[in-house]
């Protein structure tokens, strides 16, 4: 199974600077079997780092499953919010940006 260091190597590598511009924000990943991180957005450009943010934009929780679901297309991320597999807390609208800034 892909784990949370895969998903964020292949995040790396999928990265829109173009949908990044004039963005300034974090986006927590909670992962409850998993290790948390976050990706933090500014001005086109972006940072990837293990642990917890001191303040987030938004934090999304989920499983490993549905992070690995969400991130390789197979599992669409508004129906695993409608599901109750992933959860938001903070800006909810920000989270719909990931697709945009993280493209398949």
């Amino acid at each position: 199974m892909t784990s949370v260091a895969d998903i964020i190597e292949q995040m790396k590598g999928k990265f829109n600077a173009d949908a990044a511009a004039g963005m300034e924000n974090v986006f927590q990943f909670s992962v409850e079997d998993g290790d948390d991180f976050y990706v933090a957005v500014k001005d086109g450009d972006f940072e990837i780092a293990n642990g917890s943010h001191d303040d987030p934009s938004v934090t999304l929780i989920m499983t490993t499953e549905t992070l690995v679901g969400i991130m390789t297309g197979e599992t669409d991320g508004m129906q695993a919010f409608m599901a109750g597999q992933l959860r938001a807390e903070g800006d909810m609208m920000l989270a719909t940006k990931l697709g945009e800034l993280f493209p398949q």
